[in-house]
């Protein structure tokens, strides 16, 4: 396999992978730097285009993001490569001033063992720059709607209904209309004010017209008693 980096297709069987609830290896490339060669188990993927590194990729005790390019399918029977022990000489101390007869030498503190590369946490070896970036939370939805002569109003954030739509006054959806800086849409809801008074007007006449007749009809009996 070469070291180009996990493929659209290889993406897509860690992605299968994780749905069927394994977790597939991946070995680093030489773009993921000391820890090339190392290996890991994909246990998440993120959204791209949030962040180019989107594959997490669990390595010792830590879960951080990676790229693509920082991975690649581990070969079967692949194995961690493990960094040569460092030796350190212990060094003779040296003595300033006079000289001074000494019947037994100095002891020398040997230095403490160093950890090897396989135990330097990643997050210290090359992660410490590039934080991972937290998720944006649910989006916030509000939506004023007209329809068959009524407004209503709605909430919701993401998928979960906050507020069902519920019928509020005209007067109080005009305030939120002119909160809002948008030439088209108060020209669209002069229009329906304009037509709702104009249907209202018609309505009063109506009545008016029905009123003067129960008044006339009111008054022939009037005088016919």
């Amino acid at each position: 396999m070469e070291a180009g980096g996990l493929t659209a297709d290889e993406l897509q069987q860690v992605r299968d992978a994780l749905a069927a609830g394994r977790k597939p290896r991946v070995q680093f490339t030489d773009a993921a730097g000391q820890i090339s060669g190392q290996i890991g188990q994909v246990v998440a993927l993120e959204d791209p285009a949030v962040s180019d590194e989107w594959v997490v990729v669990r390595f010792g005790r830590d879960e951080l993001p990676f790229s693509p390019g920082d991975l690649r399918i581990a070969p079967k029977g692949a194995v961690p490569r493990k960094a040569a022990p460092v030796v350190v000489e212990p060094v003779e101390p040296v003595l300033s001033g006079p000289e001074f007869l000494i019947d037994k030498p100095l002891p020398v503190k040997p230095p403490a063992p160093r950890k090897s590369e396989e135990e330097v946490p990643v997050t210290a070896a090359r992660k410490a720059a590039r934080p991972v970036k937290a998720k944006p939370g649910p989006s916030l939805t509000v939506t004023l709607a007209y329809g068959e002569g009524e407004w209503t109003i709605a909430a919701n954030q993401g998928a979960k209904a906050l507020a069902r739509p519920y019928v509020i006054r005209p007067a109080e959806a005009l305030k939120m209309v002119s909160l809002i800086d948008m030439p088209g849409v108060q020209e669209a809801v002069d229009q329906i004010m304009a037509a709702e008074r104009a249907e209202a007007e018609q309505q009063a006449q109506r009545l008016r017209a029905e009123l003067a007749e129960v008044e006339a009809r009111l008054a022939e009996l009037g005088e016919a008693g």
